[in-house]
């Protein structure tokens, strides 16, 4: 019995992977031109995770990228994945737990809440960056969001685009889904089966 939905952001909530593949594309071109690509291998990692491992003792470069960044996200449209508002009304109108579980900080949050007002009814928890000892591929998210609706991880259902998302998931032992949005179908089933391009028409299994 599906006793959770737990929920990446970006790719998977929001059409904003593409966008964020070319914001990151020019911040190779500017700060780090040597490292192949660079705005496919971060997906999925924090800034601080970037940050120590590509800039680490750097901080005129990693304030000047922060502030490009929120200046970035202030203006991002934040449009929904196809099919999901009506997905995450239904989950909930079944009593299923919803929470999102991102890499995302809070500060990014807000940009989310003042785009969109509706969104935090979506979900019972909005898990962050800050909410985790460590980062995807790691389980702990996953783990942490499962106690905090007190199941068990093979009681969730966890949506993810990612590589890292992905791995992470399975790690956690909840069901994953994963969504074509950012990666190939091909690439995506190395993790999971069970594959979606967006959440028209979609059901959860045996639920």
């Amino acid at each position: 019995m599906i006793k959770a939905c737990l929920f990446d952001l970006d790719g998977v909530v929001f059409e904003t992977e593409s966008l964020y593949t070319s914001f990151w594309s020019e911040m190779k071109k500017e700060y780090c031109p040597e490292i192949a690509d660079f705005e496919y291998i971060i997906k999925g990692q924090t800034l601080v995770q970037i940050y120590d491992k590509y800039f680490a003792g750097e901080e005129k470069k990693q304030q000047e990228i922060t502030n490009k960044l929120n200046e970035f996200e202030q203006s991002m449209p934040f449009n929904y994945v196809d099919g999901f508002e009506p997905f995450v009304k239904a989950l909930r109108s079944k009593g299923i737990k919803t929470a999102v579980v991102t890499s995302s900080n809070r500060e990014k949050m807000q940009n989310v809440y003042r785009k969109h007002p509706e969104f935090q009814s979506y979900f019972d928890a909005i898990l962050t960056s800050e909410d985790f000892e460590e980062s995807k591929p790691s389980p702990d998210c996953y783990l942490k969001a499962a106690a905090r609706f007190g199941v068990q991880s093979k009681e969730c259902v966890v949506f993810e685009d990612s590589f890292n998302g992905l791995r992470s998931g399975v790690a956690s032992g909840a069901c994953v889904i994963g969504l074509a949005t950012t990666n190939p179908i091909h690439e995506i089933k190395k993790y999971t089966d069970k594959v979606i391009r967006n959440y028209i028409g979609f059901t959860l299994p045996n639920n």
